[in-house]
């Protein structure tokens, strides 16, 4: 497949890896024959690589539920946020549908998926959060013209998922990682472990990622290595993180920290690339 330079991200997510492409790409496998991301958030390396042949999944079903509805119904998707405002009292009235279960549960896949796309490009810091009953609540971002109607990139990553060979998942990492094969690459970008007591960030979704699940994902890669299964992985470069991975090839890079309601607390932070390979 040609790349196109139209395919990139349509949402804006936490640890989002477009910064850090140019840092990545060498680190990756000269051949990746099939592609596997179980923490897909954004999707920056994969739309970077486009894959012809790729297993996508993400915890956050709302977040699948967009790049399936791309595949599937971008016309419909494109004419439907076309009705969306970039004003706050219409914001809100919007953030305000996942309150009422059952009124949300009535609303077709094409608006829950305009909602998710209009709410990312004009909430505050452009972020996808929910809180602990999994509703969205980041405010209103008052920007002056925010693109709340990509059409261009929306009808680019919709060819791409019709042309390529890709798969969408809501799941557990720990199944999609059983479901691939011995020639697939992994790339897994997982929550981030916490640098300090006040900079983790999980709101993606409902359930956090404590140390516990940093431990079990990483027995998943021990199971993956134990396969001849080619992975790399992002996280923060804490102490518990460089233990955890000691046994692999580890490579320090740099990316800018966005996430912060003060100013000053953002900047460069070290990150690890973790390889079982050379």
């Amino acid at each position: 497949m040609i790349k196109n330079r139209l395919v990139m991200p349509v949402l804006k997510w936490v640890g989002g890896k477009r910064q850090l492409l140019d840092s990545l790409s060498p680190l990756l496998p000269k051949q990746i024959t099939s592609y596997c991301e179980p923490f897909v958030g954004g999707g920056a390396l994969l739309f970077h690589l486009q894959p012809e042949k790729a297993l996508i999944n993400d915890i956050n079903s709302d977040l699948i539920r967009v790049y399936l509805v791309i595949k599937e119904n971008v016309q419909e998707l494109i004419e439907e946020l076309k009705n969306y405002r970039n004003e706050s009292d219409f914001f809100y009235s919007v953030r305000e549908w996942d309150r009422d279960k059952e009124k949300y549960s009535s609303l077709t896949d094409i608006q829950k998926a305009a909602r998710i796309l209009y709410l990312n490009k004009t909430c505050y810091n452009g972020l996808y959060r929910v809180n602990k009953a999994g509703e969205f609540n980041a405010p209103f971002g008052n920007y002056h013209n925010p693109n709340i109607v990509n059409e261009q990139v929306l009808l680019a990553v919709s060819a791409y998922f019709n042309e390529a060979q890709v798969s969408f998942s809501s799941l557990d990492y720990e199944e999609v990682l059983s479901q691939v094969d011995n020639d697939c690459f992994v790339y897994l970008d997982p929550p981030y472990d916490p640098v300090s007591q006040t900079s983790s960030f999980t709101g993606y979704a409902k359930a956090g990622f404590s140390k516990e699940d940093q431990i079990r994902l990483r027995e998943s890669c021990d199971q993956l290595d134990r396969r001849g299964i080619r992975f790399m992985l992002s996280n923060s470069a804490t102490p518990f993180i460089l233990d955890q991975y000691s046994a692999y090839h580890i490579t320090l890079v740099q990316a800018k920290r966005a996430v912060n309601s003060v100013a000053s607390g953002r900047g460069e932070v070290d990150e690890v690339v973790v390889r079982n390979y050379g």
